[in-house]
């Protein structure tokens, strides 16, 4: 709780004694205590102070029973500032119109003639709902400059290809539905961009947009994770928790790796979207969540539906519009735009003089299989600028073999040995092996999954 010695607070009542004895009383416990007879300068008071609370009289000279003054003068000040925390002062008589007042917008009523401490506490309490709001605010506030901020990065999505242009044409129709949208592609083609772009284009922009992947949450944790938990619900439950569709409501939920979950949790995940109800773990109450769906997967999902590993209705349920990420090496004119984008980001980061890319450079680009897709690309440039001494990135300033493996037959067939190219391979290798799956993955190289994704991302995989 603030220190309420630091609090103001602004009375507005006809009656002048009781503004005396209230001002003597509060301002022992107080930073500011203004006190008004006349309700008409109530809009300059509130031009001139920024009050925590404001105790509003009911019935004013001109109307001593009914109260129509104090609606007038409450509704008058929320117009003013929608945040702000008025109690109302009435007699006992008129506990049903403050009852009523209260439904219109005010935050407490006290009774006269009032007992000081029992004042007191009313205001205590309306001053931690003042700062309560604040703090709602301010996170309303950074949560649309972060959307805005994350928007205006992924607003240029880079991409002249025809392969491109048909996923742009995509996201025009259906951003401004409300329809769900299953995002298909390799790692590392930009789902999550794509996802963000739909967003940020949709009726839904100036809300929330949560981002959930799936395949870095263990499997007993998820219902937490999602859905949230009450205090005491589990060991390290110390307080309640919303979960991500709480989080995302009004908003867009973007889960990634969809194709990781295991049938019992396909269950649960589809029992929510097709009630849009959740419960947090520990509770029976159901909250109703609003929530635009984009999912996003590099798993073949109908290969996996006939094989009982992933459900039909639930592909079905996620599945309104597909939009299918064409490979970096299916979309070979995109290539050096984007080089050069990234090119700029990390010459800028690192305060490197170097902006330019030979075309020897760009030539080994082009036959390279970019199995990591963008994210490689972004990683090998990042690298080279880090690495190179000149203003022109050259061939050997890439870490890349200048040779397509799909030309090789043999992809551990390199034109020289170096442990990380060898590492990726087989990293690339096992994963392939199981569909893309983390878990079997990592246990197949003897690794841990984070282990196994600190090399993902040192790879660009």
């Amino acid at each position: 709780m603030a220190d309420l010695k630091t609090g103001k607070i602004l009375i507005v009542d006809d009656n002048e004694d009781l503004l005396k004895a209230a001002k003597i009383f509060l301002k022992r416990h107080l930073e500011l205590v203004d006190t008004e007879v006349n309700p008409e300068v109530l809009p300059t008071l509130l031009t001139n102070e920024n009050y925590d609370v404001i105790l509003l009289d009911m019935n004013f000279t001109r109307d001593v029973s009914s109260g129509k003054e104090g609606y007038y003068w409450l509704e008058k000040i929320l117009e003013k500032d929608p945040s702000a925390v008025v109690v109302l002062i009435t007699a006992y008589g008129d506990v049903q119109t403050a009852v009523k007042a209260i439904k219109a917008g005010a935050t407490d009523f006290v009774l006269k003639p009032w007992e000081n401490e029992k004042l007191l506490a009313t205001i205590y309490s309306a001053m931690r709902l003042r700062e309560t709001k604040k703090e709602v605010e301010d996170l309303k506030i950074k949560q649309r400059e972060i959307n805005e901020e994350m928007n205006s990065r992924y607003s240029d999505i880079i991409g002249k290809s025809p392969a491109m242009q048909q996923v742009f044409r995509t996201i025009d129709r259906v951003a401004e539905t409300d329809a769900n949208v299953l995002i298909l592609g390799e790692n590392g083609t930009g789902k999550e961009l794509i996802a963000r772009a739909i967003h940020s284009n949709s009726m839904r922009k100036s809300e929330s947009f949560v981002n959930v992947d799936l395949g870095s949450i263990a499997e007993t944790l998820f219902e937490s994770e999602l859905f949230g938990h009450k205090k005491g619900s589990f060991t390290d439950a110390k307080e309640d928790r919303a979960g991500r569709f709480e989080v995302a409501n009004r908003g867009t939920l973007f889960l990634d790796e969809i194709g990781n979950l295991s049938l019992p949790l396909q269950a649960k995940l589809l029992a929510v979207l097709q009630n849009r109800m959740v419960s947090r773990v520990g509770s029976n109450k159901e909250t109703p969540v609003d929530i635009r769906l984009v999912c996003a997967t590099n798993q073949p999902l109908y290969d996996m539906v006939k094989e009982n590993r992933f459900r039909q209705d639930l592909l079905y349920r996620i599945n309104t519009i597909e939009i299918e990420l064409p490979p970096l090496r299916d979309r070979l004119e995109d290539i050096g735009e984007l080089a050069h984008h990234f090119l700029g980001v990390y010459s800028d980061k690192y305060k490197k003089k170097v902006n330019k890319i030979s075309d020897a450079s760009l030539s080994r680009m082009m036959k390279h299989n970019w199995p990591g897709n963008i994210r490689e690309l972004q990683h090998s440039i990042e690298r080279a600028v880090i690495m190179s001494n000149s203003a022109v990135l050259q061939p050997e300033d890439f870490n890349l073999s200048g040779q397509n493996p799909r030309e090789t037959g043999n992809p551990l067939v390199l034109d020289h040995y170096n442990l990380e190219e060898v590492e990726k391979i087989l990293i690339r290798k096992v994963l392939k092996k199981h569909n893309g799956n983390i878990t079997l993955a990592a246990s197949d190289l003897g690794l841990t999954r984070s282990s196994l994704y600190r090399r993902l991302e040192k790879y660009g995989l």
